[in-house]
């Protein structure tokens, strides 16, 4: 048994990362078909000058993917055969706590290491790419204050909300995974609660949008798409990068609009309207709440099966653990069900992509005309040098949001 899981696994993972390999190499080689001017379709709306500083950001980004790809690969193979898991369990197990700290130790100490060895790629990200084509404004004492606000409260939030988890997974018999799955569909609810109001104020500054033009015209397009605000606020974006933003957060009485300042320096106010009207389409179009099921169904899914496989001990001695444990199964769940998930990946777009016409049929409908919308989504397009030309099997497989010549030409058929 312990080997048909492990060539199951081996296949599985393989057939994986040649996929995303291949899918990431197909975007790469369009690119560069495509990169000596700009596509027809935009020759009146971006110069040859900004469509080659797309191809380059986009270039360093998709290359940068196919080693990130590579990197994990490696990564995630050491943590499941290198010996890492038997070393965490024996080192958690040494303090002699009881089983559910114990699990957080185990768990913790994952963490730590999964922590550490995603710092390379992120520092390139961020102090290499980014900063090469203009976009970080993240100095290194910022970074590392959000780093180490960020480690306050996972151990803040996450170690007690893992000790109940544990706790419902020893205490509450065969139906565990109920009660996990109750517990962590209302702790999300919860976190939507008091995320604007207590965590994303740790990482920005929100300021009360002034009274002015611009304010009048968001309150008008609210009081018309009846889409009720605790508040308009200003986020101070640019401290960490120049790519721009709007969005709408929080949950009942917390919900609130937030403008990127980075939004509000380069666009007009239609501009701005057309697409703050798209995100309150998302709302008013059910969209966040068909999502938010999808979720739940997903996870309903995942700790069920999870609960058939969690004290099977052919799966924990194929990944070099000694027994069948909660933490373990926890962590190998973790591990192994990206690999088995990942082809449901091009279904969600697909929805995600269907919400995004949708919402933008909103904004056109709403405002009342078809350029605001265009000009702003060919704004932010320059503004944050998107890819114009990305390959269709790759857009179609991963991309959330229509390509930027899709949602046009959709828009202009309205």
């Amino acid at each position: 048994m312990e080997s048909i899981i492990l060539v199951l696994f081996i296949f599985f993972f393989s057939l994986e990362r040649i996929v995303s390999c291949g899918l990431n190499e197909l975007n790469l080689r369009h690119l560069l078909s495509h990169k000596t001017r700009t596509p027809e379709f935009f020759r009146d709306s971006i110069d040859d000058d900004t469509y080659r500083k797309s191809v380059s950001y986009t270039l360093d980004k998709v290359k940068m993917t196919r080693w990130s790809l590579v990197y994990d690969t490696f990564i995630t193979l050491w943590i499941l055969f290198g010996g890492v898991l038997p070393w965490l369990e024996q080192w958690s197990e040494s303090y002699n706590f009881n089983s559910i700290i114990t699990g957080i130790l185990f768990i913790f100490g994952l963490s730590v290491i999964s922590f550490l060895l995603g710092l390379p790629l992120e520092w390139i990200s961020i102090f290499g790419i980014e900063q090469k084509h203009g976009f970080n404004k993240m100095t290194l004492r910022l970074y590392i204050k959000d780093k180490i606000k960020g480690i306050f409260l996972t151990v803040l939030i996450g170690v007690p909300c893992l000790y109940a988890i544990l706790w419902f997974m020893e205490a509450s018999g065969m139906l565990w995974w109920v009660w996990v799955f109750g517990f962590i569909m209302a702790f999300q609810v919860v976190m939507l609660i008091i995320y604007p109001l207590f965590i994303a104020p740790l990482f920005n500054k929100f300021e009360p949008l002034e009274d002015g033009e611009f304010k009048h015209a968001i309150q008008a397009l609210s009081e018309k798409i009846k889409f009720s605000l605790s508040g308009i606020f200003r986020m101070d974006g640019s401290k960490r990068s120049s790519h721009s933003n709007a969005y709408f957060t929080g949950f009942g009485k917390s919900r609130r609009i937030v403008l990127f300042d980075t939004l509000m320096k380069e666009m007009t106010i239609p501009q701005s309207m057309a697409v703050l009207a798209h995100e309150m389409g998302h709302y008013k179009l059910h969209h966040i709440k068909k999502m938010i099921g999808i979720s739940a169904i997903s996870l309903f899914a995942g700790l069920f099966f999870l609960s058939l496989i969690y004290d099977f001990a052919p799966l924990f001695k194929v990944f070099g653990l000694n027994m069948p444990n909660n933490h373990g199964a926890l962590v190998l769940f973790s591990l192994l069900s990206g690999t088995f998930t990942f082809y449901l990946k091009p279904l969600y777009s697909a929805l995600s992509r269907k919400h995004e016409y949708e919402a933008d049929r909103f904004s056109v409908k709403n405002i009342g005309e078809k350029k605001s919308m265009e000009d702003a989504l060919l704004r932010l397009t320059k503004q944050n040098l998107s890819n114009l030309t990305p390959h269709p099997w790759y857009s179609t497989f991963y991309y959330s949001h229509p390509t930027i010549m899709e949602r046009i030409q959709a828009i202009r058929a309205l």
